[in-house]
C-alpha cells in the first residue's frame, strides 16, 4: 500500500507549505502530493485554490527541490486549461523526474498532453466530474475519492492494468478496509497513522 502525504504532512503542518513536506519527508513517506496553479505572473506555485494577491507561495520548483533524492511528488494541476497561456503542462513535465514523481489531474487532456511531452512519466487520473475509470486508461495510476470508492471499482481499474489510489483517508479503520479491498495507496492527511499500518509504503 502506498502511503501519499495528501499536500504534505497536512495534519501536523500548514497544507501545500515547505513544512508540511519537510515534516512528511521526516516520517518516511515515499510520496508527497501537492497542488499547483499559475498565479498571475506565471510562476508555477504550490497552493490548493487559485492564487489571490500577494500572498507567498512556495513556487513548484522550491517543493521539488525540497524533496529531490527524499520523497517522490505527486504534482497535482489545478484547472490545467486555464492556463494554456502560460504553458503549465510542459512546464510541470520539464521539472519531474522519470523516476521519482507522477503528474496528477482531474483533467483527461492535460494528462495526455504531458504523455505526448515525456512518454516514461507516470500518470494519475482522478475519476468523476465526467472521466470514468475506462478514460484513465493510459495512466499509471487511477484515483478514486474515498467517500465514492467501491470494491468493483478497484477491480475494474487492476484489470486495466491501473494501480487503484484512494482520497483523502484518515481514519485507521478505513485505511485497513481499502487494503482488504484491493488498494494500491491512499492519499492521507495522517501519514503518522498510515505508515505504522502500512511500512512497505515508507521511503527506502
Amino acid at each position: 500500500m502506498l502511503v501519499i502525504a495528501h499536500r504534505g504532512a497536512s495534519f501536523e503542518r500548514p497544507e501545500n507549505t515547505l513544512a508540511a513536506f519537510e515534516r512528511a519527508i521526516e516520517l518516511g513517506v515515499e510520496w508527497i502530493e501537492l497542488d499547483v496553479h499559475a498565479d498571475a505572473g506565471g510562476r508555477l506555485v504550490v497552493t490548493h485554490d487559485r492564487p489571490v494577491g500577494r500572498r507567498a507561495y512556495p513556487t513548484l520548483e522550491e517543493a521539488l527541490e525540497l524533496m529531490r533524492g527524499r520523497a517522490g511528488a505527486m504534482v497535482e494541476l489545478k484547472t490545467p486549461a486555464r492556463y494554456r497561456g502560460h504553458a503549465m503542462v510542459a512546464r510541470a513535465v520539464r521539472l519531474l523526474s522519470d523516476d521519482d514523481d507522477a503528474l496528477v489531474s482531474f483533467q483527461r487532456a492535460a494528462l495526455e498532453e504531458a504523455r505526448s511531452i515525456r512518454p516514461g512519466l507516470r500518470t494519475v487520473q482522478h475519476v468523476g466530474l465526467g472521466i470514468s475509470i475506462r478514460g484513465a486508461r493510459g495512466a499509471w495510476a487511477v484515483g478514486f475519492k474515498n467517500n465514492k470508492v467501491t470494491g468493483r471499482g478497484i477491480a475494474a481499474a487492476r484489470r486495466l492494468g491501473l494501480v487503484p489510489l484512494v482520497y483523502t483517508v484518515n481514519d485507521p479503520g478505513r485505511m485497513r478496509a481499502l487494503d482488504a479491498l484491493g488498494a494500491g495507496g491512499i492519499f492521507t492527511d495522517r501519514p503518522e497513522l498510515a505508515l505504522p499500518l502500512f511500512p512497505a509504503g515508507a521511503r527506502r
